[in-house]
């Protein structure tokens, strides 16, 4: 969520949380607003600091921590002071009865308890919360998140005890709240959300389509030991179609020359690969594979090809739509002219880092990916700085694609990494100089989206700073 006023007024943290109850005097009462003078800094600042957020949290304040399951969520209600004003956990489902439930429970201690406002604090687990945030806050409830490592490591200091379950976290989740380490929630919206999904359904078909071709190395492995160097590339479009039709070595030989040549032709294939048929039909003739059930695992070797064929078509059809998104956010042009960057890698970029206009810095994409540094420090001790590795992997994944890929493509960075793994003083690693370059790449694609600069290799290499040799003074 948007703490800067971008974003629309349903996803606001603070509003009129309550609808005037003609019941009950006590309801009546519930119904103030945070502070607007408090939100108007907010808004204008536009960081979200800790005595920000300690100053979010006021008196009149019921603070609920919510811990969140597959099918059934629990509450606990605390004061700003600690004090819980619930004797036990209220459990709700995850539908819309349930959140209705939820928030009555709620209205009814914050009234008893006078209480004008209510924040929920949740854990985000999976992506069972996302119903349940955009419910609340559609609703008038604001809504934070905690970070579940905070959460682990806080589990003790309730009862000295190591035990976590659903009635004890809710009550470590409302305390971290009450005591300022909470965030704002970020769910993609319209465009950025259609990326974020298209991106993962790439990543699962993917993941599916390695998981079809280990399968069928097993199954060739086995009946077809030499198939590697016969084949060539396996997941081509040669091997693929020969595959589907003969896979092992005695199919191939009752085909010969002539018949694996006819099954390309037939599939209307194009290239150099009619050259290999005399070699893969060499390997067949030497083949040291199993004959017995060979006949069984060829129907699972094409059935395995046919999937694989299908979720190439599938992917295909995933990038393009992607591709299409992507130009839709403006200035991503420029960003492609970056010699190294294509299409598939800065959408997964994109789509992980979400609408760039919440970020007020381009650290805090870093922080995001993970890619901040981090060092432990006591005393005489230093300890060796490292990146954090806590955010979204999926773009710190990316961000090291791309670096990857612009030294092996763009003269700038590949002058750039070879002066960090080459200087005299403080000479990095190769990978250390990767993660170097994916965070400089971080700040070339923040300063274009934001301003709508046009990339300029001549500058990236000026604005690297290097130390220059001292000349020797004159006596």
């Amino acid at each position: 969520m948007n703490i800067k006023g971008k974003k629309k007024k349903n996803q606001v943290i603070t509003a009129n949380i309550f609808e005037q109850q003609e019941n009950s005097a006590k309801m009546e009462g519930i119904k103030g607003n945070l502070k607007a003078s408090t939100w108007h800094q907010l808004e204008t600042k536009g960081k979200f600091t800790k005595n920000d957020k300690l100053t979010f949290i006021s008196d009149d304040m019921l603070i609920l921590g919510c811990d969140i399951g597959s099918e059934t969520h629990y509450l606990r209600a605390i004061d700003t002071r600690g004090k819980e004003l619930n004797k036990s956990a209220f459990p709700f489902s995850n539908t819309a009865e349930g959140f209705q439930s939820a928030k009555d429970w709620a209205v009814k201690i914050a009234a008893a308890n006078d209480k004008k406002q209510i924040v929920l604090g949740l854990e985000p687990t999976g992506h069972y919360w996302f119903c349940l945030a955009t419910w609340m806050i559609t609703h008038g409830i604001s809504v934070v998140q905690v970070n579940p490592y905070a959460v682990k490591q806080t589990k003790e200091l309730e009862d000295n005890s190591q035990l976590k379950d659903d009635s004890k976290d809710p009550k470590l989740i409302a305390n971290l709240i009450k005591d300022g380490n909470f965030g704002m929630p970020y769910l993609p919206e319209k465009l950025y959300a259609d990326l974020r999904r298209l991106s993962m359904f790439r990543e699962q078909l993917n993941e599916d389509r390695i998981r079809f071709l280990n399968r069928l190395h097993r199954e060739m492995k086995i009946y077809f030991p030499e198939y590697k160097e016969a084949l060539g590339k396996f997941d081509g479009a040669f091997s693929l179609e020969l595959l589907k039709k003969a896979p092992f070595p005695e199919d191939l030989l009752l085909l010969g020359n002539d018949g694996i040549r006819q099954i390309w032709h037939n599939a209307k294939l194009r290239g150099r690969g009619y050259s290999r048929a005399e070699e893969i039909l060499k390997y067949a003739r030497e083949s040291v594979g199993m004959k017995d059930g060979a006949e069984a695992s060829k129907t699972a070797v094409k059935w395995f090809v046919e999937r694989i064929r299908e979720l190439d078509e599938e992917l295909l059809e995933i990038e393009n739509q992607l591709k299409q998104k992507c130009k839709e956010i403006p200035y991503t042009e420029n960003i492609l002219e970056v010699s190294g960057i294509g299409e598939n890698i800065l959408s997964g970029i994109l789509s992980e880092m979400g609408d760039i206009s919440r970020f007020d810095d381009v650290k805090e994409i870093q922080k995001l990916s993970g890619l901040g540094l981090v060092a432990c420090s006591s005393g005489k001790h230093k300890g060796k700085t490292k990146i954090s590795h806590r955010g979204r992997k999926r773009l710190r994944y990316w961000l090291f694609q791309a670096a990857r890929s612009v030294v092996v493509h763009s003269e700038e960075f590949k002058e750039l990494h070879v002066y960090y793994t080459t200087r005299s003083e403080n000479p990095l690693k190769k990978m250390q100089s990767l993660i170097v370059i994916a965070c400089k790449l971080l700040r070339v694609i923040y300063t274009i989206l934001t301003k709508g600069t046009v990339y300029d290799p001549k500058k990236l290499i000026a604005d690297i700073k290097r130390p220059g040799r001292l000349e020797p003074v004159a006596a």
